[in-house]
């Protein structure tokens, strides 16, 4: 007899509902959310897993990791699952343990790709670069507005000169030295910080050859092609180059019903850093690349009919493509039409 198990992660705790291959529910308990104790319960030699399930979240990567080596574990895209749940009265996370195993067992789940322990190594890498950028730029727009409250205005200042412009301004004002200078010494840490973790993503991009082969493309630099390169994590697991753009949220959404057939926006699905990057080496390409080439081209003849936002998604729709026709193919991006093979 097959089973199925059904795992409902919080950060403490994990609800664990075991059924058979006709539904009946085998075992049902709640242990701490560590491999230890999960491989205690679902190691038992009197069950025969076919599928256990869990669903994507903060301890998903980490759980699926030290289980997947002896148990048929498949991480569960959270969206699909929130949806068939919602069917449910009342949610307890013993009911989630029910639901999703009664999933696993009908076969009504869409699994997602869990990256490699490099990758999300390098993820957090990405991460703690962006959030570090983020805090500075929050701190200098509050130096900013605070000192235009006493009609000292910073005006268009470089990020180099930044700080000796704060200091000229409030030279005069002892008062306002003491008010600003903690903000000063914050934003030159994390401005250090940055140049660091910068410095750290140069080396590793350096040294990757997928990398270094993605930035053969106008408009795609270092912190695009890494986390392009974190982002897929493992090429072969699309079918084709085309179904990239779809993971990454950027080709249209559809609403059919009926005689009703409409196609709106982008979905904006997937992962949001990812298509940030891609809009904005799509911008550097079209807006700030001398440079022409055959892509380009393509593009603005685009810009010049629909304008030149929806041109802008659409070349990043279509680099996120030519990226990953680049990593599969083992070449660098070619200017000319006539030999790009797209």
């Amino acid at each position: 007899m097959e089973h199925f198990a059904g795992l409902d992660v919080s950060v403490k705790e994990t609800s664990v509902c075991i059924v058979d291959d006709t539904g009946r529910i085998v075992r049902e308990v709640k242990v701490t959310s560590e491999p230890e104790a999960l491989l205690a319960v679902l190691t038992n030699p009197a069950y025969h897993f076919k599928r256990i399930g869990l669903e994507a979240g903060p301890l998903s990567q980490w759980l699926f990791s030290a289980l997947e080596a002896s148990l048929p574990v498949i991480c569960v895209e959270t969206r699909h699952m929130r949806a068939v749940l919602k069917a449910q009265i009342n949610k307890t996370d013993r009911n989630d343990a029910r639901g999703i195993a009664q999933m696993m067992r009908a076969g009504l789940y869409r699994p997602v790709h869990v990256k490699t322990l490099r990758s999300q190594k390098l993820r957090t890498l990405l991460m703690h670069r962006k959030l570090l950028q983020s805090k500075t730029i929050a701190i200098e727009n509050d130096l900013r507005a605070s000192l235009r409250n006493f009609g000292l205005k910073v005006g268009m200042v470089g990020t180099v000169k930044f700080e000796a412009r704060i200091q000229e301004l409030v030279a005069n004002l002892p008062d306002l030295v003491v008010l600003v200078e903690p903000l000063l010494i914050v934003r030159r840490v994390l401005r250090e910080q940055i140049g660091i973790l910068h410095r750290r993503l140069l080396t590793i991009v350096r040294d990757d050859d997928v990398c270094r082969r993605l930035m053969s493309i106008p408009g795609v630099g270092p912190v695009v092609a890494l986390t392009y390169r974190v982002t897929v994590d493992v090429s072969a697991r699309f079918r084709n180059s085309k179904a990239v753009g779809a993971v990454f949220g950027l080709t249209p959404s559809k609403h059919q019903s009926g005689e009703i057939n409409r196609t709106g926006a982008i979905s904006r699905c997937g992962d949001e850093m990812m298509r940030m990057m891609l809009y904005e080496a799509a911008q550097v390409m079209l807006l700030r690349s001398v440079k022409w080439s055959w892509l380009k081209a393509w593009a603005m003849k685009i810009a010049k009919h629909r304008g030149m936002k929806k041109a802008i998604v659409a070349l990043a729709r279509r680099l996120a493509m030519i990226m990953h026709r680049i990593w599969v193919d083992g070449t660098e991006f070619r200017w000319t039409r006539e030999v790009a093979a797209v």
